[in-house]
């Protein structure tokens, strides 16, 4: 059994997010917004209690939009998930877990440098372009767990 219970949609959904994230930031980049979407199934705190999904995840609305960017404008219905972007897909649903995004519930390309702290959360690290932002300490212990 993976992190999450997960369907060959979620697969195929999961792969799709990763390539309209990340594809510029290669497969380790692509990994890493795959490994935020599964951590914040996982959490179930802050800003992500109750979701019981990966399409929970990716369709969440916060604020009167979308969560991820992606969704926001569309680019994630563009392009179809390839063969290597399952794989990965199905790496970090099942398994990959890697530091800046290993307890990260946040990410985003600032276009500038990293800020410490996104709304109020802390700077874990970069990689490529995407800043990663962990919870608090003691606000969601969840996310560390698996």
């Amino acid at each position: 059994m993976g992190r999450v219970a997960y369907t060959d949609s979620d697969v195929a959904l999961v792969a799709r997010m990763m390539r309209a994230e990340a594809e510029g930031e290669g497969q380790l980049g692509m990994l890493m917004v795959g490994n935020v979407i599964v951590n914040r199934l996982v959490a179930n705190c802050l800003d992500f209690k109750d979701l019981r999904s990966i399409y929970d995840v990716i369709f969440q609305i916060q604020g009167g939009n979308y969560s991820f960017e992606a969704v926001q404008k569309g680019n994630v219905f563009y392009n179809r998930a390839r063969g290597v972007e399952k794989k990965l897909a199905r790496r970090v649903l099942e398994h990959w877990r890697e530091h800046p995004s290993k307890y990260a519930l946040w990410y985003f390309n600032p276009y500038a440098p990293c800020p410490s702290t996104w709304y109020g959360q802390p700077f874990a690290g970069q990689y490529k372009l995407h800043c990663y932002y962990e919870p608090q300490a003691n606000t969601c212990d969840s996310v560390y767990i698996g």
